[in-house]
């Protein structure tokens, strides 16, 4: 990154996925700061990811999409060091809809054991609605043009 008034930028690196096994992690607004490759990264566990039928139609747009994503918004406060992650969503729609209040949203690839089960509760709590078939305006079907017989006496007017 190139600027003069700003020497560094924040981006999500990473979501890992905590194995049930794992005992509770700490809040999700303590951070953990690592040096990774000259590169200082701050570190949030225990993040949950709520999935809702009612976001249905999000999880299989993001399924479906050519690279499913975790997408996690976060927000800075004044006096925080880093920024705090405050919602990670599977849901396409949802993202969609913090993207349009102006919060900052990024996205991370979704592990393929998360897809896994996002297939699974996606495949249970949601049916896309069939594609209708549209009805084009046929020019040619019978009746399209059809003029109405005049109902006037035949007088012409002048």
């Amino acid at each position: 990154m190139q600027s003069r008034w700003v020497d560094f930028e924040w981006e999500t690196a990473t979501v890992t996925v905590a194995d049930a096994s794992c005992p509770a992690p700490a809040p999700a607004s303590a951070a953990s700061e690592v040096l990774i490759d000259g590169e200082t990264r701050w570190c949030y566990a225990g993040q949950p990811v709520e999935l809702h039928p009612s976001e249905g139609e999000g999880y299989w747009l993001n399924l479906n999409s050519p690279a499913p994503c975790i997408f996690v918004m976060w927000r800075m406060e004044e006096d925080d060091r880093a920024p705090r992650p405050a919602v990670v969503t599977l849901s396409y729609n949802e993202a969609g809809r913090m993207l349009d209040a102006g919060d900052h949203v990024e996205n991370v690839a979704m592990p393929v054991a998360m897809r896994e089960v996002l297939a699974a509760y996606t495949a249970a709590h949601y049916k896309p609605e069939p594609r209708k078939k549209a009805r084009r305006n046929d020019p040619f079907r019978e009746g399209a043009f059809r003029r109405q017989a005049s109902s006037g006496s035949g007088e012409s007017r002048g």
